[in-house]
C-alpha cells in the first residue's frame, strides 16, 4: 500500500466525518431554537446514545479489521463471509440494545439525570425512546460501511453515510424549523433517515456493487468460527466503549448537578471540539484499513511506518484546524444562541482543549486504532477502561466538584487522561507484542 492509495482512502472518510460532525453542529444549533432545556436534554441523551451506539459500532469495527486482514491476505471468499457475519451480528445486537433501553427508559433516566429540571427531563424521555427505536437502522448502515472500509471502498461508505445524514438534517429543518416539533421532530427525523439509510445500504450491497461478494446465505448463516474472529476484536472494544463511555456518562452526572447552563456549556463545547477534531478523527478511521491490510499481508515494517506518519499528521491537522478555526469562535458559537453569561466559559474550555489535543489526541486515539487493527484489542481495551476510570472520572470529580473548577475541571481531567493513555499506547507500539496475534488463517 502506497501513500496515493492511502490518500484515496482518507479523503472520503474525511468528507464523511466533516458532514457527520458538521450536520450534528447544525442539528444542535437548530434544536437551540426550542430553548436551553431542549439543548440540554438532547446533549444528555446523546451521551447515552454514544454509549449505546458505540457498543455495536465496536462490533462493526471488529468486522472491519477481519475484512481488512482477509483482503490483505488475498482471500476474497472469506472477505464476503466476514462482511456477512459482521452485518448479521451488528443488526441483532443493535435491535436488542434498542428494545432493552426503550423498555427501561424511566429507571435509566432517573439514575443518570434525576436531578435535572423537569422540562429537561421530559424532553430527554421523548428523545431517548425515539433514539432507541432507530438503533437497528443505524446498526445496519454502520456494519455495511465498516465492511466497505475494510476493503478500501471508502467512497461507497461515504455515499451511504451522506444519504443518511443529509436526509437527517433536511428532515430536521422541516420538523424543527418549519413545523416547530422540537425534540419529537428530531427523533422522527432520526428514525426516517436511519431506516432509509439501511435500505439503501442493503440495496447497494446486493444490487449495485458486488465487491464484498456477500451472499444472502452469509447473512442468514453465521459460522461460529467467523463470529469468534469478529468477537476477538469486537468484544473487547465493545467492553471498552461501555466502560469508557460509561465513565463519560458519570462525568455527565457531575455536570447535571451544576445546572442547565452548565449542561448547555458542556454540550456546545463538545460540539465545537468535535468540529475541530474532524481531520484527526478521519485519520484514526483510515489507519484501521491501512494497518489491517499491512498485517494481513505480513508486512509489519510498513505498518510501523504508517502508524508513525499518521501520528505526526494527526498533530499537524489539529494544529492547523485550531489556528484556522479559533479566530471564528464567536460566529461559530452564535449558531447555538447561548446565554451571554456562558460564552466566556465555552471559549476557555475550547481553547484549552484545542491546545491539549495537538499533543495528546493522536497518541490517545490514533495509536489504539492501529494496535486494534493488528489484533491487539484486549490490551487497548483494558488500558482505555482503566485510564478512564482511574483518571478521567476520579480526577474529573476532584477538579470539577471538590476543588470547584466546574466544567473546566472536568475537561482538564479528560486532557490528563489522554496523556496517560497515549503514553501507554506508545510504549506498546515500540514493542513487538501488538502484532503477534494470529487473527486469520
Amino acid at each position: 500500500m502506497d501513500y496515493r492509495q492511502i490518500i484515496a482512502l482518507f479523503v472520503p472518510i474525511l468528507i464523511d466525518q466533516a458532514f457527520i460532525v458538521g450536520l450534528n453542529l447544525v442539528n444542535t444549533a437548530m434544536i437551540s431554537s426550542s430553548g436551553m432545556a431542549a439543548v440540554s436534554a438532547v446533549n444528555m441523551v446523546d451521551s447515552l446514545n454514544i454509549f449505546l451506539i458505540n457498543v455495536f459500532v465496536a462490533l462493526a469495527t471488529g468486522g472491519t479489521v477481519v475484512v481488512a486482514q482477509y483482503k490483505g491476505s488475498g482471500n476474497q471468499e472469506m472477505v464476503g463471509k466476514a462482511a456477512g457475519g459482521t452485518i448479521t451480528s451488528v443488526t441483532l445486537l443493535s435491535l436488542f440494545v434498542g428494545l432493552l433501553f426503550a423498555g427501561f427508559h424511566n429507571p435509566v433516566l432517573n439514575v443518570l439525570f434525576g436531578s435535572a429540571d423537569q422540562d429537561v427531563f421530559t424532553n430527554a424521555r421523548v428523545y431517548l425512546i425515539g433514539s432507541c427505536a432507530s438503533y437497528a437502522g443505524i446498526g445496519i448502515v454502520e456494519a455495511v460501511c465498516g465492511a466497505l472500509r475494510g476493503i478500501g471502498k471508502t467512497k461507497s461508505s461515504l455515499m451511504l453515510s451522506l444519504i443518511m445524514n443529509l436526509m437527517y438534517v433536511l428532515l430536521n429543518i422541516v420538523f424543527i424549523t418549519f413545523l416547530d416539533m422540537g425534540v419529537f421532530g428530531m427523533t422522527l427525523a432520526a428514525n426516517i433517515s436511519r431506516y432509509a439509510g439501511a435500505v439503501c445500504a442493503l440495496v447497494y450491497l446486493f444490487k449495485i456493487d458486488a465487491s464484498l461478494r456477500v451472499q444472502l446465505r452469509d447473512l442468514l448463516h453465521l459460522p461460529i468460527s467467523m463470529l469468534k474472529k469478529i468477537m476477538f476484536i469486537g468484544l473487547p472494544f465493545a467492553a471498552e466503549q461501555m466502560f469508557f463511555n460509561g465513565g463519560k456518562l458519570l462525568t455527565q452526572t457531575f455536570i447535571v448537578g451544576l445546572g442547565t447552563n452548565a449542561i448547555a456549556t458542556n454540550a456546545i463545547s463538545s460540539s465545537l471540539a468535535g468540529f475541530f477534531q474532524i481531520p484527526a478523527g478521519a485519520l484514526s478511521l483510515t489507519i484501521v484499513t491501512v494497518v489491517g491490510q499491512c498485517i494481513g499481508s505480513g508486512n509489519v515494517p510498513d505498518a510501523r511506518k504508517f502508524i508513525k506518519s499518521f501520528l505526526w499528521l494527526g498533530s499537524a491537522s489539529l494544529l492547523i484546524t485550531g489556528v484556522v478555526l479559533m479566530p471564528f469562535f464567536h460566529p461559530l458559537v452564535s449558531l447555538f444562541g447561548p446565554p451571554p453569561e456562558i460564552v466566556g466559559d465555552i471559549f476557555l474550555i475550547v481553547l484549552v482543549n484545542t491546545i491539549a489535543a495537538i499533543f495528546l489526541w493522536p497518541i490517545s486515539f490514533i495509536t489504539p486504532s492501529a494496535l486494534r487493527a493488528a489484533g491487539d484489542s484486549k490490551f487497548t481495551s483494558i488500558t482505555s477502561m482503566l485510564s478512564m476510570w482511574l483518571f478521567r472520572v476520579v480526577l474529573g470529580y476532584l477538579l470539577g466538584i471538590v476543588f470547584g473548577f466546574g466544567i473546566l475541571g472536568v475537561w482538564l481531567a479528560m486532557n490528563c487522561e489522554w496523556g496517560v493513555r497515549g503514553a501507554i499506547f506508545l510504549w506498546r507500539y515500540r514493542g513487538t507484542k501488538w502484532y503477534a496475534h494470529k487473527l486469520i488463517d
